[in-house]
């Protein structure tokens, strides 16, 4: 039953997710499980999921801006975005609402062709500047309840790579993949 009033919600956010334009994520609790490891120099460890990796390429491959913004500092999250390519890395950020704004305005992106997934309070903050607020699963329940749709993954385990697939299927670029599977246009 929770499965089809889910299914339902998303359904209802297919035209959104098939003009996305600006897809921008938080990245401890979304890209990663929100767990700090620090070795023993105190630098911090982060773990990324290869298949949430792989979602963000098929996403810029289809024409998706895609921003990382973060409250804690850098390091693993800028060597993440460089591999993949994605040049809007902001962390440090004090004020999500106003980076949210300035995306937009620089990129020329209106907010219902804007989309943020997050995991916790300083995530919903971003709520009226965005047109789809997503959560992982493993949300704070404030964020969950007021998002307007909940992924099935935790964060750092398919959450991003699950998100991916909806707005590839709501875009109609999913079943070709699915079927021919994909090949770095880059090889």
């Amino acid at each position: 039953m929770h499965r089809i009033i889910r299914e339902l919600h998303w359904r209802k956010h297919r035209k959104m997710l098939s003009e996305l334009q600006l897809l921008i994520l938080d990245v401890d609790g979304v890209l990663t499980d929100g767990g700090l490891w620090l070795d023993q120099n105190g630098e911090v460890q982060k773990r990324f999921d290869a298949r949430d990796g792989l979602g963000l390429l098929l996403l810029k491959q289809n024409g998706i801006k895609l921003a990382l913004v973060s409250g804690g500092s850098g390091g693993a999250t800028e060597k993440r975005a460089q591999q993949l390519g994605i040049e809007y890395c902001l962390v440090e950020v004090k004020d999500k609402t106003s980076v949210v704004v300035a995306l937009q305005t620089e990129l020329v992106i209106a907010v219902e062709n804007t989309c943020f997934l997050g995991d916790d309070l300083n995530d919903l903050v971003v709520r009226s500047k965005v047109g789809l607020l997503l959560s992982t699963c493993d949300g704070c329940r404030p964020l969950r309840r007021q998002a307007d749709a909940v992924l099935t993954s935790k964060g750092g385990y398919g959450a991003v790579r699950e998100l991916a697939e909806r707005i590839l299927k709501a875009r109609d670029e999913w079943s070709e993949l699915e079927s021919q599977g994909w090949r770095d246009s880059n090889c």
